[in-house]
């Protein structure tokens, strides 16, 4: 019997001998990053409600790194990530060259898969599958889906804060999403409606769930199912943290720093809420505890 040989197309690259192509391809990948934060950093996380993004970065790059401190699979990578590599790369091109930051982000999910697989095969790409569906939550979400949401869910959170503050004791009144309360008037923008904020709040909720490695998936998916409302209180109480302030210290005072850092009580208040419900949960589950 004649030995056809292995076709070298689906041949292991062997880390001893290429070594150095791994390390200038991943050098290369560096060239595409560095442009694509550069731009982001200049443009879209200038805006409020994409103010997240540098965030959700750091934890994308802290996912990365806990999972290489514990040591990594020992396998010999594959010729099958170019597969996935090259499609990438076409598709960050195109999205760079159009500035379509669907395309050009997105594209890192497939070229890092690539990378994995030439580097260490399936069992390193499955190592990090959790940090390379993160980077899904660094994507801009549609304008056009953004403003088709926005406008109800604006309305929703500026009734409820009205609602809440009205009970309180306060005068307040509301037209639409413009309330007023004593001697001032303040318009919810689009970055408190919380279409923007349930995003990046999926986001933490999601991180949340794989910190907790929760395996009861009946609770896992409740608590998902839980992060619109959250986000929806959590921009209520945002919003009458603002009027209040607005109230008592002035226009100036509540359209400063006090509303940069509504945006960080946001996320406190979301993340405590999430934390409540998690604890719900394990106490209605069978046999569960705090």
């Amino acid at each position: 019997m004649t030995d056809m040989g292995v076709n070298p197309a689906l041949a292991p690259f062997r880390p001893a001998v290429s070594l150095r192509t791994h390390g200038l391809v991943w050098m290369g990948l560096c060239a595409l990053i560095v442009p694509t934060l550069l731009s982001l950093a200049e443009s879209l996380w200038t805006l409020p409600e994409q103010g997240q993004g540098p965030v959700l970065l750091l934890v994308i790059l802290w996912l990365f790194w806990s999972r290489s401190k514990g040591g990594l699979p020992q396998s010999p990578g594959t010729a099958w990530g170019l597969a996935a590599m090259l499609p990438g790369v076409a598709l960050y091109v195109f999205g760079r060259s159009q500035q379509i930051w669907l395309f050009e982000i997105g594209a890192f999910i497939p070229v890092l898969s690539g990378l994995l697989l030439l580097t260490g095969g399936r069992p390193l790409c499955r190592h990090f599958r959790f940090a390379l569906f993160f980077i899904v939550f660094l994507i801009p979400q549609p304008g056009f889906f953004v403003d088709w949401l926005t406008s109800d869910l604006k309305t929703l959170v500026s009734a409820m804060a009205e609602s809440a503050v009205f009970w309180l004791g306060y005068p307040v009144s509301r037209n639409g999403i413009l309330l007023n309360i004593g001697q001032y008037q303040l318009l919810v923008a689009d970055a408190c409606s919380g279409m923007n904020s349930m995003f990046s709040l999926g986001a933490l909720g999601v991180l949340f769930l794989h910190v907790r490695q929760r395996k009861d998936r009946i609770s896992g998916a409740l608590l998902l199912c839980a992060i619109l409302p959250v986000s929806v209180l959590a921009n209520v109480v945002r919003v009458m943290t603002l009027m209040l302030v607005t109230y008592y210290l002035g226009d100036a005072v509540g359209q400063g720093f006090v509303h940069q850092f509504a945006g960080i009580l946001l996320f406190i208040v979301a993340l405590a809420l999430l934390v409540c419900i998690d604890q719900l949960l394990r106490r209605c589950r069978p046999g569960g505890r705090a």
